[in-house]
């Protein structure tokens, strides 16, 4: 649809499945089955036709706010969603999180968006073709256990990702390992950020107090809410694995570091003697040993060679090599 409209879908009754103009939403009848509207809010005509939908201010605000934090808000009849989705779109990272909002009483049904969401456009097309929600509680249920889904799925690529420099790490190949362990805890910190949130929301619409649930769809988000609790867990413990992957790396690189220091000042303890003494005789003034001595330059290297013998039998016995 244009002018704003994504989806206007009719989730029960005789025209389930169906798509609605502009016009037939303006004539729609309750009685004629529950209405899916979905908007992008940022479009002038779908802002101004929440703004005359019949919601009150607050609902509509809800609506039409610029940013969201995940909540669920119980009034009377209807509730309230904020909701987050992982973003799958094209050329996008998907801890870069799509947000959704919903009003739904159980009449009709109106959501906004200003990305592209795959949860909703996967519940549209089951709408389509027939095996879709028919109810608001269903609906309600069906949008947030994709949420879910799309999450366990990107978390499980982050876990193989993990996996992988892991792999890595031990093996001692850490070239460049350190940017990606960095990004990869970015993204965990940034899916944590509203996951916790979603958690609560999904929560408190478990309340006895919502009455757009019947019991099978109670149990179906008793269901996905424990799925997303798995989820948050898996998440913190794939943020910790991260945490001790790149522990282990900077461990690495400072043994590393240390080596390379260690074998420096060896160097540089056993050429400070040697650097000593030919300093002491290159100077250029009279009374140098040797000055007239034919053998007194094979004599001297002689002395350096045993002194360097000596030496390495020192650092040997100090088990310093």
């Amino acid at each position: 649809m244009h002018d704003g409209f994504i989806y206007s879908l009719v989730l029960s009754g005789d025209q389930a499945g169906s798509t609605l103009s502009p016009a037939q939403i303006e004539t729609w009848d309750p009685n004629n089955g529950l209405l899916w509207v979905h908007l992008r809010y940022r479009h002038k005509k779908a802002r101004h036709w929440v703004l005359n939908s019949g919601l009150n201010k607050v609902e509509t605000d809800a609506l039409l706010a610029q940013d969201t934090r995940p909540r669920a808000v119980i009034a009377g009849e209807g509730v309230l969603l904020a909701l987050r989705g992982v973003n799958l779109n094209p050329n996008s990272a998907p801890e870069d999180m799509v947000a959704i909002r919903i009003y739904a009483d159980k009449q009709r049904i109106i959501s906004a968006c200003d990305r592209e969401l795959q949860s909703a456009k996967d519940v549209a097309e089951l709408i389509i073709e027939g095996t879709g929600p028919t109810t608001t509680g269903d609906f309600i249920v069906a949008i947030c256990e994709k949420l879910t889904t799309h999450k366990v799925e990107f978390i499980d690529k982050l876990e193989e990702q993990l996996s992988e420099l892991e792999e890595l790490v031990v093996s001692g190949n850490v070239k460049d390992l350190r940017t990606d362990i960095a990004e990869l805890r970015r993204q965990t910190v940034a899916l944590r950020r509203y996951l916790a949130p979603q958690k609560e929301a999904f929560s408190k619409l478990l309340a006895e107090q919502f009455i757009l649930f019947n019991d099978p769809e109670r149990l179906k988000m008793r269901e996905t809410t424990d799925k997303l609790v798995r989820t948050l867990e898996d998440l913190d413990a794939l943020r910790d694995r991260a945490n001790v992957t790149q522990e282990e790396l900077l461990s690495q690189q400072s043994e590393q570091l240390n080596k390379r220091l260690y074998f420096l000042s060896l160097v540089s303890a056993i050429f400070l003697p040697l650097g000593f003494l030919t300093g002491l005789l290159g100077v250029n003034i009279g009374g140098i040993p040797g000055a007239d001595n034919t053998w007194a330059f094979a004599t001297f290297c002689g002395i350096l060679i045993l002194l360097v013998a000596l030496q390495m039998a020192l650092f040997y016995r100090f088990k310093w090599l």
